[in-house]
């Protein structure tokens, strides 16, 4: 598997290796040579050097830059829009997607809606409607990487009046 995949590898990066040549569509392209004609049996001096003017001017591009093309998954980045050093104070940031989609309890877990309980629901049933509108705690993962996400503001206990949740933020009988 890793010979197999060093080889196609090898086979990508061995165009790349070569120094821009006269066989190049953008050197046919200032010569003014179609591309039926092959360039190396019709150039002529006259036509040379501009060729050669036009082909020390072109950039060098280091290996990554050149491979990204061909393999984007190489300079992909995992998106979280996680801030951790801030421009102001030089703090880590809070995610404010995960404040506006999901609530802490106090006990250390999160909750959250399920996905889809506002949308279409004139052509969802009423059983599946109910459903949805339920309440779903995540999972010992989700929770570690929504703590990452958030700064410890977000974790301290808050009291509020009518709290519906209050019996949910102390984990009991366990």
């Amino acid at each position: 598997m890793a010979a197999a995949m060093v080889r196609r590898l090898s086979g990508l990066l061995r165009p790349l290796s070569r120094s821009v040549g006269t066989s190049s569509p953008q050197i046919r392209q200032l010569s003014g040579f179609n591309r039926a004609q092959p360039l190396y049996r019709t150039v002529t001096a006259a036509v040379c050097a501009p060729v050669r003017a036009t082909a020390a001017q072109t950039p060098c591009y280091t290996l990554l830059q050149r491979v990204s093309a061909l393999v984007p998954s190489l300079t992909w980045q995992p998106c979280r829009n996680l801030t951790y050093f801030s421009m102001k104070k030089g703090k880590r940031k809070t995610v404010s997607a995960v404040t506006d989609r999901f609530m802490r309890l106090h006990c250390g877990l999160w909750i959250r809606r399920k996905a889809g309980y506002k949308k279409k629901l004139w052509k969802k049933l009423p059983a599946r409607r109910k459903r949805l509108r339920e309440i779903v705690f995540c999972n010992k993962t989700q929770c570690r990487l929504l703590d990452k996400m958030t700064s410890s503001y977000w974790k301290r206990r808050n009291w509020f009046l009518n709290d519906p949740y209050q019996k949910y933020h102390d984990r009991v009988n366990l």
